[in-house]
């Protein structure tokens, strides 16, 4: 364990509160679910939820199916990183941490697609030359944003249409509906 050398009280109500320095440095959003552990020493630790990590293996097949239904790249995120990647390399995606671009169209809660030409990262700090098209949809659960889906082309003669923009949106909505049960 890292010291912070940060001391808080607990008020009243029994709560405490996480630094800002600590939760922009763990992506730590207001509202974001945590888990709370004591260990063996009696100590409390707080650990960020998972909440995409209970629907993996639901996310990696919808993630296949996609990719081999449109022949695109098709990935499923959590708020900070790839968690199903098919159609491209598993190790230049998979557990990557996604880019500001992608949390920023998944916190504004709509649907983002290529737009003149304009290409954002996938991956935080990654080059977009490689990229022709690109669909990125919020996965909405409860009404909070907890992932999202991304189909992307890295052949330069397939651009994305109205058919895959409708198949990411399914997507999307059958990950949040599943999340929901």
């Amino acid at each position: 364990m890292r010291a912070t050398g940060i001391i808080r009280k607990i008020d009243d109500l029994g709560r405490i509160v996480i630094p800002k320095e600590i939760r922009k440095n763990l992506r730590i959003r207001e509202g974001d679910p945590l888990e709370i552990y004591i260990d063996k020493n009696g100590e409390i630790i707080l650990k960020k939820h998972d909440t995409m990590g209970d629907i993996l293996d639901i996310a990696t097949q919808y993630a296949e199916t996609l990719s081999k239904t449109s022949d695109f790249v098709a990935c499923i995120t959590d708020t900070e990183t790839i968690i199903a990647i098919s159609g491209a390399p598993k190790s230049e995606y998979l557990a990557k941490q996604i880019s500001e671009h992608v949390i920023f169209v998944m916190d504004d809660r709509a649907i983002w697609s290529t737009k003149d030409d304009r290409i954002m990262p996938i991956i935080e700090g990654e080059n977009t030359s490689k990229y022709r098209s690109q669909i990125i949809a919020p996965i909405i659960c409860d009404g909070d944003a907890i992932g999202t889906v991304i189909l992307f082309s890295l052949d330069y003669d397939k651009t994305i249409t109205n058919v895959e923009l409708k198949l990411v949106q399914n997507a999307a909505n059958f990950l949040g509906k599943q999340m929901e049960s």
